[in-house]
């Protein structure tokens, strides 16, 4: 029997677009909780952009941009956007199960990608204990003040999470203008 960590590796993007149906089907959207969740999703977008341009997946430790406040900086945004989602859908029920979907999904993740790097790279465990899991630190616990890259940022093709939270936010309005009376 396939245990949970490598379930949830395989089924979190199905399952997200299986949950977004059903997200749709509940949300209640509002102009005002649009414009807010709208808003509270900006951050999310932000952190997983600067993470992205600074990730060097399954070749090295990355220290530096987000990853010197947390370990798991696309996930914390991921989370944030799970917020913004709920706030935008104005429906309690929609934001905790996004929460506790992404939880339940990234929990798992993370410890068996902390694994592999554990397994791979040894100096991984000083930077473990030096920068929190995922609630980031107030200030830096490791790293190298390297740049930004825009071709990072591309190669991880993070731009799709721009492009999915627009298109989201675009059926919500539809939904609010055209469905809901």
């Amino acid at each position: 029997m396939p245990d949970w960590n490598a379930t949830a590796r395989r089924i979190r993007v199905p399952l997200g677009f299986a949950f977004t149906v059903l997200y749709l089907w509940l949300a209640q959207p509002t102009w005002p909780s649009i414009l807010l969740g709208g808003l509270v999703a900006v951050p999310g977008l932000w952190l997983r952009a600067w993470a992205s341009g600074h990730v060097t997946k399954a070749t090295e430790i990355t220290t530096t941009g987000p990853y010197a406040y947390t370990r798991n900086p696309l996930y914390l945004g991921s989370l944030i956007l799970a917020v913004g989602f709920g706030m935008a859908a104005r429906s309690l029920w929609l934001a905790v199960a996004l929460v506790a979907m992404l939880l339940a999904i990234y929990l798992p993740v993370i410890r068996w990608e902390e694994a592999y790097l554990r397994r791979n790279f040894p100096e991984f465990d000083g930077y473990a204990k030096r920068v929190p899991r995922l609630l980031p630190r107030l200030h830096s616990g490791a790293g190298s003040p390297e740049r930004f890259s825009w071709e990072r940022y591309r190669r991880h093709r993070e731009y799709n999470a721009l492009l999915g939270t627009l298109a989201m936010l675009a059926a919500l309005a539809i939904k609010r203008q055209w469905f809901i009376h």
